[in-house]
């Protein structure tokens, strides 16, 4: 592809949403027969092989030493804690409804890009990413009634993923993403291994069970490499509005596959994701156009 990097980064990370929520639909399907420590497992193995296979096919394996640097380190810690946070909010809670939650993970990485690597971010993109925003706030319409332990857990998934992704920014391009998702791939499982005994044990799973895992597997890989592709090849701030896809898929898998049914009000706020992702797109688009007039007069253009 021959386009900007943040285009290009953008339409990776509506693949990396795309893989995970399908993902996501499977390990809620499974989790009434696995506890969650199970399901990371079995998923994560089959996971590491592939993955193994493919970084090894490309060339994309590493030293271990190579990983041995701050924000490896950091991306890891935040890739475990969003992974058991969300995995255990979507065991107990509507897939849309946690999905919608986590949309907040745009704005909260925006400002932390901006805060810690001085991204530019004008005011007509931070509008599309709070209209984004606003359209969540419309689906979750929070109050005492509805948050709950499991509403934290997905918000706490927010922070670790903030975490996470401002981390991957910082690690060295000459670390093959491959390679990077391998290590994230182990680390998690590893954790996962850890939390089986108390949360009930070992249970013998089935054939069927095994197989949904697999292809989960499969789309953890994809989701994994696409993502990380998207945050080292455009701006944080530009890639992150187009995790609002996410609750769309959200949305459709939900009812497909567990009979939620959305109300008028979740499909209002999908409505004005779906608008302020498509916004900030074309102003994207815009400010490809006017970044050589903007070099050559010596400042970025007004309000992008």
């Amino acid at each position: 592809m021959h386009s900007h990097p943040n285009i290009r980064g953008s339409l990776l990370m509506a693949a990396a949403m795309a893989a995970f929520t399908l993902n996501d639909t499977i390990t809620k399907s499974v989790s009434a027969e696995l506890n969650i420590g199970q399901i990371i497992v079995v998923r994560g193995l089959f996971a590491m092989v592939m993955i193994a296979a493919f970084a090894a096919w490309h060339g994309a394996l590493r030293p271990l030493r190579t990983l041995f640097i701050r924000p490896v380190g950091m991306r890891v810690i935040g890739e475990i804690g969003g992974t058991l946070t969300f995995l255990s909010s979507i065991a107990h809670m509507p897939l849309a409804n946690a999905a919608a939650i986590f949309q907040a993970l745009p704005l909260v990485i925006t400002l932390g890009a901006a805060l810690a690597f001085g991204e530019p971010v004008g005011w007509r993109r931070w509008l599309a990413i709070a209209a984004g925003f606003v359209g969540v706030l419309v689906i979750v319409r929070p109050g005492t009634a509805g948050f709950n332990e499991f509403s934290l857990l997905a918000l706490s998934s927010v922070a670790f993923c903030t975490l996470r992704d401002l981390a991957t920014r910082r690690i060295p391009t000459e670390i093959p993403s491959l390679f990077i998702a391998l290590l994230t791939t182990f680390t998690v499982t590893t954790a996962g291994a850890g939390i089986i005994h108390p949360l009930g044990g070992w249970v013998p799973p089935s054939g069927r069970t095994v197989g949904m895992l697999a292809v989960a597997a499969v789309l953890l890989l994809i989701g994994y490499q696409c993502i990380i592709s998207a945050l080292r090849t455009g701006e944080i701030s530009a890639v992150a509005p187009f995790r609002y896809t996410a609750l769309l898929w959200a949305m459709l898998l939900g009812y497909l596959a567990f009979g939620d049914r959305p109300d008028a009000f979740m499909l209002l706020g999908a409505a004005i994701i779906v608008l302020s992702g498509l916004y900030a797109f074309y102003r994207e688009r815009v400010r490809n156009r006017l970044r050589p007039a903007a070099t050559a007069s010596g400042s970025p253009p007004e309000g992008v």
